[in-house]
């Protein structure tokens, strides 16, 4: 019998540069989170980032406090899944938890489940072409 080896990573890590900051947060923004768990993505293509404190939200369920941190620009191609850590530098600001489909096929609304609102102007080392990380929780 093999000897169990350590699970290796499903996916590789995403990398997705910042091009715009945005400073606000909303109580009643009303997005929605889709069904679906994972979104490909494509290099090149812009979503927003969207950080929210109603961690335990699921698919379906009304998101209405946000915190906007940006657009990012897709640095390769993969995909993104509920429960992804998102990283900033060293830092993991949060998972996500899903998507909100309003403004698609423009952009997906990427929604991170946070202890607070974050904004692009709250987070410490956040600055246009900073690096966000989406990584498989292990």
């Amino acid at each position: 019998m093999l000897a169990e080896q350590p699970r290796q990573p499903s996916k590789a890590r995403l990398e997705a540069r910042l091009v715009k900051l945005l400073y606000h947060t909303q109580q009643a923004r009303g997005m929605t989170l889709i069904e679906h768990r994972s979104r490909c993505v494509r290099r090149g293509e812009l979503h927003e980032v969207v950080t929210t404190d109603q961690s335990g939200a699921k698919p379906g369920d009304r998101i209405e406090r946000v915190g906007f941190i940006g657009f990012v620009e897709i640095q390769q191609a993969g995909v993104i899944e509920r429960g992804d850590r998102v990283l900033l530098g060293d830092t993991c600001i949060g998972q996500v938890i899903g998507f909100d489909e309003c403004h698609f096929p423009n952009h997906y609304n990427i929604l991170i489940a946070a202890d607070d609102l974050l904004t692009g102007g709250t987070l410490r080392d956040c600055g246009l072409g900073s690096y966000l990380h989406f990584e498989e929780e292990q």
